[in-house]
């Protein structure tokens, strides 16, 4: 079945996320996503009645009350895009920078799903004094108003009165769930990126967010990371120490464009790394998934054994 989801938002887990929740117990009580960014796990959870509910979280507060405004109050936000969406139609360009500016001075989150809508290629960027600096793409005007509103609608009907949403630092996050819960998280600038991410008002700590996690397993609360990842031989990302005790995926995310336009056959490949009490209720994990001629997943029985990445090439 398809799974709704009203804005693009790079380094999303939409195209993934049927691949991550095989790695999710069968069913859970709630779904915690401290770094929830577009929430395509926890959408695409709900759409297949994965979890009786969801916790989503983002230090971007305009985003967090983004995702708020589409599940519990879907007719505004859709009746609002629709409006702004046809006052673009003299000059668009124009409209469009006009609307950036709005938002930059004073951060309306229905202005951010317009913005959203409209970017290059849905590639999210903040300056450093944390104004949002992205161009608009001048191919095309943006998801249309119908469309929008589908989407969100149907968002809002899978997750209304069964999701809270939060703009909160991670680590308050993570105190306060319960070991009931099952975390996603897909922390910023991790990924392909070698520098700071300019989609993120701010990065996390490595050695912080290694504490955190520490912290998880001595309370045995069961959790999934999207984290590093590689292209070809080349790692990006910094990978979790060994002494987490936790089991790596390697998810094959297909042939990148760069490597495309150079005609070079590099692969990226992303990293999902499981909490032990995750992989032990799983069972087995050494299998391969063939999910078609340029997805591929590889599963990998033990972070020892052949659980790890190559090494960073210098």
């Amino acid at each position: 079945m398809k799974t709704p989801q009203p804005f693009q938002y790079q380094g999303s887990k939409r195209a993934l996320a049927r691949t991550i929740l095989q790695y999710l117990p069968a069913y859970t009580d709630r779904i915690v996503e401290p770094f929830a960014g577009s929430a395509a796990l926890s959408i695409a959870c709900a759409n297949r009645g994965r979890a009786k509910e969801y916790w989503l979280n983002d230090y971007n507060k305009p985003l967090a009350d983004l995702l708020a405004l589409i599940i519990n109050h879907p007719e505004d936000i859709a009746s609002f895009y629709r409006q702004t969406w046809r006052e673009e139609q003299d000059d668009a360009l124009e409209h469009y920078y006009r609307v950036r500016e709005d938002f930059n001075r004073t951060k309306d989150p229905r202005l951010l799903l317009y913005l959203l809508a409209r970017c290059v290629k849905g590639s999210v960027r903040y300056n450093s004094d944390g104004m949002f600096n992205q161009s608009p793409d001048k191919r095309r005007l943006g998801t249309r108003p119908e469309t929008m509103r589908e989407n969100i609608m149907a968002v809002s009907n899978l997750m209304k009165n069964k999701t809270i949403v939060t703009s909160q630092d991670y680590r308050d996050i993570l105190t306060n769930c319960q070991d009931s819960d099952v975390l996603y998280m897909d922390p910023p600038y991790q990924g392909v990126c070698r520098e700071k991410d300019s989609r993120y008002f701010t990065g996390i700590s490595f050695d912080d967010f290694v504490s955190t996690l520490d912290q998880l397993n001595k309370r045995g609360v069961r959790y999934l990371i999207s984290y590093d990842g590689r292209l070809g031989e080349q790692i990006y990302g910094e990978p979790l120490p060994d002494n987490l005790g936790l089991t790596l995926v390697e998810i094959e995310a297909g042939r990148s464009s760069q490597a495309t336009l150079l005609g070079r056959d590099d692969v990226t490949f992303e990293s999902l790394y499981l909490s032990r009490n995750i992989a032990d209720e799983l069972g087995s994990l050494k299998r391969t998934h063939h999910i078609n001629r340029t997805f591929q997943l590889n599963l990998l029985e033990s972070p020892l054994t052949c659980g790890k990445v190559p090494q960073r090439v210098s």
